[in-house]
């Protein structure tokens, strides 16, 4: 049974009818009834559109529809490679709408006449794009700020597109084989969800606050700073970045600066974002970063950010080195870590692993053999999948996200090498990650814990010593040596002594964290950090003489 078409939606039935047609999908638009909309006369096309003209595709359709091939271009279990590519390489433009709204907005939603708020305000957008666009204006102190106003009724626009969307899903998930084995309703809830926040510009606003943070230290990257008193949920106001678009530098402009210093910095401050921060801007398409005057790298449009545990960072970043060096058996492995199974067959560990090295000698490029990492990363999930284990949704942001990287540094720097920057920072990456983890706030709970610890195991050794004195102990053996037995007792008591000098070195160092000492490591007292580099020291090697001794057993 065909879904029953609403007269309200007809318009973007017809759409989407046009798109399944065009891109190849007859099939769909049997299935769910859409070929109703399109002329009888029409006949399957012989061959389907080439990716590129997706994006202009989506790009007429209005915001909503940019907006969904941006989540597609994350989606390998959807469409083929190339479609993906081309859709991660979408640039989010629309035609501008008029200053009378623009005017109207503003003074709505911050409660003051344009006049009185800013001492100037241009009716020509400086960009325009399918949620809302900027305008050049300056302060009563008279600072340079840039203005991003929403598009008026964006909301309720939206918002019947979804209701159009929403019914197809329904009818493809209760009807279909496809619907069934993809989920089109859980992928439309993420797509409402991911709107929903691009849409608060207050959330765009502590984006630009929290990633300028994190990158201050880098002094060719600038992030525009917020103006928190005129800024609302549809109104954003920020310092205006004096500069172009990096996909608009001449040659002249080329021969002045120091592209590879800013490639490679720009790539660190992203590796940064992405495996230490645990934040990261995660559309930075070549649209949305410019060049300065003073040639330093802006980032713009946060409204699309992602988010990563502690746990996925270090898996991501073993990953990337994995990837980055080629090797295709630890890529795999990893990827069997990491993923989720979506099928009951086996997986052909060699196999992958052998279709992964085949994809990363393909992508090796140039005279210089570099990685294109960004869509290696792609492909490598899209392998996965096709082996049986779907990869999680941040390694999907991190392959869009590197794939656009990819195209920046190119920009910059043709010779630019993204695989020599990531095991370059490698290292650098792994220091950070430890001084990230001495934080106050956790060096005082592994102190609590210690404590804990300390407090509890004396109790417990005493507790296991008298039920030897008193021959309470009750051992079952089977056929064990009494030779045996007492080395067994002997490495117990030389690992509990162990463990209770460890937890003193612990609980010592916590204690000497309120010390004020000139003698500092990574900020902190210095002794006391030593403290807890050896207590670190010593329970690695407690575990691996612990390791080793049961694997020894086991052989034997």
């Amino acid at each position: 049974m065909p879904i029953s078409l609403k007269p309200e939606f007809l318009k973007r039935y017809k759409d989407i009818a046009e798109l399944l047609w065009k891109y190849g999908r007859s099939d769909l638009l049997l299935e769910t009834g859409l070929s109703a909309t399109l002329d009888e006369q029409r006949g399957d096309p012989e061959i389907a559109a080439k990716p590129e003209e997706l994006a202009h595709d989506l790009e007429a359709m209005g915001p909503l529809y940019i907006k969904l091939g941006q989540l597609l271009s994350s989606r390998f279990d959807l469409l083929p490679m190339p479609y993906v590519i081309a859709l991660a390489r979408l640039q989010d433009r629309l035609e501008p709408f008029g200053f009378a709204e623009v005017e109207r907005i503003v003074e709505e939603e911050l409660g003051v006449r344009i006049s009185k708020a800013f001492q100037t305000f241009e009716n020509v957008p400086i960009a325009s794009a399918s949620l809302g666009q900027v305008h050049r204006a300056t302060l009563r102190d008279g600072r340079r700020v840039a203005v991003k106003v929403q598009r008026p009724n964006v909301r309720e626009a939206i918002t019947k597109d979804l209701a159009a969307l929403e019914d197809i899903a329904e009818f493809l998930d209760a009807h279909t084989e496809l619907g069934k084995q993809y989920r089109f309703q859980e992928t439309l809830d993420e797509f409402r969800h991911s709107l929903a926040k691009e849409l608060d510009y207050l959330r765009e606003a502590r984006n630009l606050t929290e990633i300028g943070h994190n990158l201050e230290s880098f002094d060719r990257i600038v992030v525009p700073r917020p103006i928190e008193d005129y800024t609302t949920a549809r109104v954003l106001t920020m310092d205006y970045i004096h500069g172009r678009k990096i996909t608009a530098i001449g040659p002249l402009a080329q021969l002045s600066m120091d592209g590879h210093a800013i490639a490679a910095q720009l790539f660190q401050a992203y590796l940064k974002q992405i495996l230490v921060d645990g934040v990261f801007h995660a559309d930075p398409h070549p649209g949305n970063i410019f060049l300065t005057n003073d040639y330093r790298v802006a980032l713009l449009d946060l409204g699309m950010i992602g988010r990563l545990q502690p746990s996925m960072q270090e898996e991501l970043l073993k990953l990337l080195l994995a990837i980055s060096e080629g090797k295709s058996d630890d890529a795999t492995r990893i990827g069997l870590t990491i993923g989720e199974r979506v099928t009951e067959r086996p997986v052909k560990e060699t196999e992958l692993s052998h279709r992964i090295a085949q994809v990363l000698e393909e992508r090796m490029t140039g005279e210089l053999q570099t990685l294109q990492v960004g869509i290696a990363v792609m492909e490598f999930s899209q392998l996965c999948l096709e082996h049986g284990i779907r990869m999680p949704v941040e390694l999907t942001m991190l392959g869009k996200t590197l794939l656009n990287l990819d195209a920046v540094g190119r920009i910059l720097d043709p010779t630019f090498d993204p695989t020599e920057a990531i095991r370059r920072e490698a290292f650098q990456l792994t220091e950070n990650r430890l001084v990230q983890s001495l934080t106050p706030a956790r060096l005082l709970a592994s102190a609590v814990e210690a404590k804990e610890f300390a407090l509890q195991l004396p109790r417990r050794v005493n507790k296991i010593l008298d039920a030897i004195t008193k021959n309470e102990l009750t051992v079952r053996v089977d056929a064990i040596e009494e030779e045996t037995l007492i080395e067994g007792f002997q490495k117990i008591a030389n690992r509990i002594a162990t463990s209770l000098v460890l937890a003193a070195l612990i609980v010592g160092a916590a204690m000497l964290m309120r010390v004020d000492t000139s003698f500092k490591i990574f900020g902190y007292p210095g002794l006391a950090i030593l403290f807890f580099f050896a207590a670190a020291v010593a329970g690695l090697w407690l575990l691996i003489e612990i390791a080793l001794h049961d694997k020894r057993t086991r052989k034997s």
